[in-house]
């Protein structure tokens, strides 16, 4: 029997665990043999839910390019598939990512029904349980960008637009679900009104960043998912290895950001280090890992769907699946939110 618990997402039929594998690092950090581990592992444990993305592995490049959907596709192959939720995304433009499709200059009919085709074959399946437009296509703050500029507007492909692409897919039976990731409330709102005017379907679910460094989900987003019912995604609990405090003990210990300088520039910013500082005394003042405070409070939100851990090697996902379990409650949640009003998200 599973101790992870199955949580609605959206209105639809659809019930996820509240622990979804990523799978980012497949293809880049983790190899083929450990990633199908991984997956062996997960399943075993009752997470049947698994996360990827056309542009993964990452940090993206032309050479990884789809090699997280392939290696889970050469799994998924292997699997009863109907009792496999599969999840994955749609990337859009403006990211300089010229080698997928030629460089995605919209998330119009055409891209979209492109990204699709390309992410069922290397998949091995014939639909896809969730499908995700990865980030938006408009001009809006993201990736630790923390302020939204109108001098940036720019055209784009109207969101009605967009979802009629996506009705066409899960009319054809390749999609059963749409959802979208990295939104903020007018995205949502625009969404799901839209989808209620002209009968298109309705999003289910936003894959966003939360995690003890970036809490700004609970103000307008939780409201907004909340009366909109449309389930939160939560990536990057750990905040990109940060939240284990491995990078406090040895700023150049082994792992993403220091493999690739530049990526995760949302966490290069001032109060970051004594935020994760007073995390990890925090958590050993109470017995914990620094992993099982982080993961823990994450599942522990009533707001989060589920929580999409990934690991790069097997080792580490049977430290982090087990973390999530840890119990979030009296003393310790009020401890947590004296450390975040004195570092309120630092990691936005």
């Amino acid at each position: 029997m599973s101790l992870f618990h199955r949580r609605p997402l959206g209105r639809s039929s659809l019930s996820v665990p509240d622990v979804c594998l990523g799978t980012m690092t497949f293809g880049e950090q983790t190899t083929e043999a450990d990633a199908h581990a991984q997956l062996d592992y997960a399943l075993e444990h009752g997470v049947n839910f698994i996360d990827t993305a056309e542009m993964y592995a990452v940090p993206p490049r032309a050479s990884t390019c789809g090699a997280s959907e392939g290696i889970v596709g050469r799994w998924l192959k292997r699997q009863a598939r109907e009792k496999i939720i599969v999840a994955t995304k749609v990337a859009g433009p403006s990211r300089n990512l010229d080698w997928i499709r030629g460089g995605p200059l919209a998330l119009d009919r055409t891209n979209i029904r492109a990204a699709i085709e390309g992410s069922l074959q290397r998949l091995q399946t014939d639909y896809v349980d969730i499908y995700q437009l990865h980030w938006p296509e408009r001009n809006q703050p993201m990736f630790g960008q923390w302020q939204y500029d109108p001098a940036k507007e720019r055209e784009c492909t109207p969101v009605r637009t967009q979802l009629e692409a996506l009705a066409e897919l899960v009319a054809e039976g390749k999609v059963r679900h749409v959802a979208v990731s990295n939104e903020h409330p007018w995205g949502i709102m625009e969404f799901t009104r839209l989808a209620d005017e002209f009968g298109l379907p309705r999003i289910v679910s936003t894959q966003n960043a939360y995690s003890l460094l970036n809490r700004t989900h609970e103000t307008a987003m939780t409201e907004t998912c909340h009366r909109e019912k449309v389930g939160l995604l939560a990536y990057s609990p750990l905040a990109f290895g940060h939240l284990t405090g491995k990078y406090l003990a040895d700023p150049a210990a082994a792992g993403r950001l220091t493999q690739w300088p530049n990526f995760g520039q949302r966490y290069t910013k001032p109060n970051v280090a004594p935020a994760v500082a007073a995390y990890v005394e925090l958590a050993r003042s109470h017995a914990l890992t620094p992993t099982q405070l982080a993961l823990g409070f994450v599942r522990s939100r009533w707001f989060v769907a589920s929580t999409i851990i990934g690991a790069s090697s097997l080792a580490q996902l049977k430290e982090t699946l087990p973390a999530t379990l840890t119990p979030i409650h009296g003393e310790l949640l009020e401890a947590i939110d004296a450390i975040h009003l004195r570092y309120t998200n630092p990691a936005p």
